[in-house]
């Protein structure tokens, strides 16, 4: 049995909410959950898995319903707008540089100390 991964209350509560509007979305188009199914090439209960906002199921099959539903155009829109790593940016909180190579004082002796 897959184990599903621990997640945030956030982040658990956003798939919950991306599952819920898959299912109104489905219901919208008078899609029964068969056919929605079938055309994502899944199982109906991995469908119901989806709905439900299940964390276990990959990423892959929560496209494919997408694609099923008319909804691709909503996956461009996952982190379009950065504005916090935008800001960290800006301000040079993320910019790491390299120290600057020391110099040998030892090169150019050769292995005789000469």
């Amino acid at each position: 049995m897959k184990r599903s991964p621990i997640l945030l209350t956030k982040a658990r509560k956003a798939l919950k909410a991306l599952g819920e509007n898959l299912r109104l979305a489905r219901l919208r188009r008078q899609l029964s959950t068969s056919q929605v199914a079938e055309r994502a090439n899944i199982s109906r209960t991995t469908l119901s898995s989806i709905e439900k906002g299940s964390p276990a199921v990959s990423i892959g099959a929560y496209v494919q319903v997408l694609f099923v539903l008319g909804l691709e155009q909503d996956i461009a829109q996952i982190a379009l707008d950065d504005v916090l790593g935008r800001k960290l940016q800006d301000i040079g909180l993320v910019i790491k540089e390299r120290a600057p190579k020391q110099f040998n004082s030892n090169k150019g002796i050769d292995d005789h100390g000469q």
